[in-house]
């Protein structure tokens, strides 16, 4: 064998090893890679979906059931009133109690709006609660800068796909109970990722007989709105 053939021949060799460790590397790293991006879009999503959960709670309160839309839950943010109970005055105030005693007793038919009217028009020494209508959006979420509604239809990073959502009353032991849940099918979610560690994915799910995907609440039975995830 010439010495120019032996060159080429070890030259080829190499390439031959260094492809087969990088295929060995690729093949290690391809589902680690693919549970990094799985953690952090499930991380995303999460969130979508304790938000929706937060508005259906807050929706339930309102009117005693859920809504079956992400876009009747975006109304309600945008548009709605929730109740809430404005303490006014401290119990601990010995002075504030003893003065707001004493307008009750003059007036034994005064309303909690009436002493609340009373407030506003400067008596700052009462004690007492009301329940108020503010706005949801005044409410909810006013400490999350990147909370868009407008998101909250959508499954992240699906290319648009919606949240597939539902709603319910069904009957347990004779009592009516509201239900809901929210679902983001890992085949949306992971949209674009190795399809086949996808499809092992949903698979392993099936096969523990959990859902392949992430879910919030259940319309099979109450759950407490847990999320699959908790």
């Amino acid at each position: 064998m010439n010495k120019a053939l032996k060159i080429i021949l070890e030259v080829v060799l190499l390439c031959g090893i260094v492809a087969l460790v990088y295929a060995i590397y690729g093949s290690i790293m391809k589902p680690v890679n693919f549970n990094k991006q799985k953690a952090h879009r499930e991380t995303v999503a999460i969130q979508r979906l304790k938000d929706i959960r937060t508005l259906q709670v807050a929706y339930k309160s309102e009117k005693g059931k859920f809504l079956s839309t992400v876009d009747s839950l975006q109304s309600f943010y945008n548009d709605g009133k929730m109740s809430i109970v404005l303490q006014i005055g401290s119990a601990d105030d010995s002075l504030a109690w003893a003065h707001t005693e004493k307008v009750k007793k003059a007036n034994r038919k005064i309303t909690p709006e009436k002493l609340y009217e009373m407030y506003l028009n400067g008596d700052n020494n009462l004690v007492f609660s009301i329940v108020t209508q503010v706005p949801v959006k005044d409410t909810l979420f006013h400490n999350r800068p990147d909370f868009c509604v407008d998101s909250l239809k959508y499954i992240p990073f699906s290319g648009g796909e919606p949240v597939q959502m539902e709603a319910v009353t069904r009957m347990v032991s004779g009592v009516p109970v509201p239900l809901f849940e929210a679902r983001m099918p890992y085949k949306l979610l992971l949209k674009g990722m190795d399809n086949q560690l996808r499809i092992n994915l949903d698979s392993e799910r099936r096969d523990q007989n959990k859902y392949e995907g992430l879910q919030v609440g259940s319309v099979t039975a109450p759950n407490n709105n847990a999320g699959n995830w908790e």
